[in-house]
């Protein structure tokens, strides 16, 4: 080759830069499906509720005792039946019969620190027809076996301002105290607390301790009680709990579904699970962020990757700071290379 044939430095260093960023973009892209994979891994499953005796399903509980097991229920004119359904195949593994109630609009269920089941009779219609509502009680059973019968407590609650729809039953998962949120399409709706403790064969009084400013239809406290989540029909908000009252953080992504009636945490407290009335109803799984993320995951989160992240989003999993660790040390490798190949680069010139 002569000297007018050989190609320049620029020429040289142009298919080098081609061929670099070629290796850096397929370096960091595995790192990218690397770190999608294990996410995908973490996060958990939705699934189809396959019972078609469930179809108007108005509640959810994630199990305490049964690993993957999620409770449910129809909504009116089903009669005294609880379902648990297994989330990993969508069908359901025992159904609870409550001896001796007769319901009459079923709308929440929630589990309370003892592990009772807590089945809401809250529903009203009509706004406001009803003069008193119920709750029923049951321990969760300790065995799944296809048809189980219980006898549960019942409950009479009023409420200190007068009747009212609710469709949300949450028991706080420390201090065991049951709270009701009610539902009112103009915006006047409310949380409600509960006494101190639930007394049968007597009337149990609600009385308000928050405003609310949207549709609920339903909620649940994160199993270290220090989030409650409301969600509505296409809206959702995460809500500080601190003194019993809720303090509003943040919104929710609701997914959207045929009609949203239920929502319950995940028993690790870092995913919430969304349900739907309706046939085959599907349960979808959202993963919390930001502020919404419970304090005990904040912190767990923070000792693990050895401090905490400031942002009040409480830190990153061991996943994300892996994820960071290796888009790192790809970018390092890259720049490496680049530097490299300019060092051989000018030598050439200089020869």
């Amino acid at each position: 080759m002569s000297v007018r044939e050989r190609p320049s430095a620029a020429g040289r260093w142009v298919p080098w830069v081609a061929r670099t960023a070629g290796v850096t973009a397929l370096a960091l892209s595995a790192v990218g499906l690397t770190a999608v994979a294990a996410e995908a891994a973490d996060e958990p499953r939705g699934f189809t509720i396959e019972d078609s005796r469930i179809t108007e399903s108005s509640g959810l509980a994630a199990s305490h005792t049964h690993k993957g097991v999620y409770w449910t229920h129809n909504d009116s004119d089903d009669g005294p039946y609880v379902y648990a359904v297994d989330g990993r195949t969508g069908k359901t593994v025992a159904r609870v019969t409550m001896r001796g109630i007769d319901p009459r609009d079923v709308e929440a269920i929630s589990i309370g620190p003892d592990g009772d089941i807590y089945v809401g009779d809250i529903g009203d219609n009509l706004d406001g027809t009803w003069s008193e509502v119920w709750i029923y009680r049951f321990p969760e059973p300790k065995r799944l076996d296809g048809d189980v019968t219980v006898t549960p407590t019942r409950y009479t609650v009023r409420y200190a301002d007068g009747p009212r729809n609710a469709e949300s039953l949450m028991v706080h998962p420390k201090t065991g105290r049951v709270y009701i949120a009610s539902k009112n399409a103009q915006g006047k709706a409310g949380v409600y607390a509960g006494p101190k403790e639930l007394t049968p064969g007597a009337v149990n009084t609600f009385s308000r301790v928050s405003d609310i400013d949207f549709e609920a239809t339903d909620g649940a406290f994160s199993p270290d009680g220090s989030r409650l989540v409301l969600r509505g029909y296409f809206s959702g908000y995460a809500y500080r709990w601190r003194d019993g009252k809720p303090e509003k953080i943040s919104s929710l992504p609701v997914p959207l579904q045929r009609q949203g009636e239920s929502v319950t945490f995940t028993p690790d407290g870092r995913t919430l699970m969304f349900g739907s009335e309706g046939v085959r109803s599907p349960v979808e799984p959202v993963r919390l962020t930001g502020k919404a993320v419970p304090s005990s995951v904040q912190k767990e989160d923070a000792e693990n990757s050895g401090g905490s992240q400031g942002n009040g989003g409480g830190g990153g999993s061991d996943d994300e700071n892996n994820r960071t660790l290796g888009l790192g040390a790809a970018t390092l490798v890259a720049a490496f290379a680049v530097w490299w190949g300019l060092r051989r680069l000018f030598r050439r010139r200089g020869d």
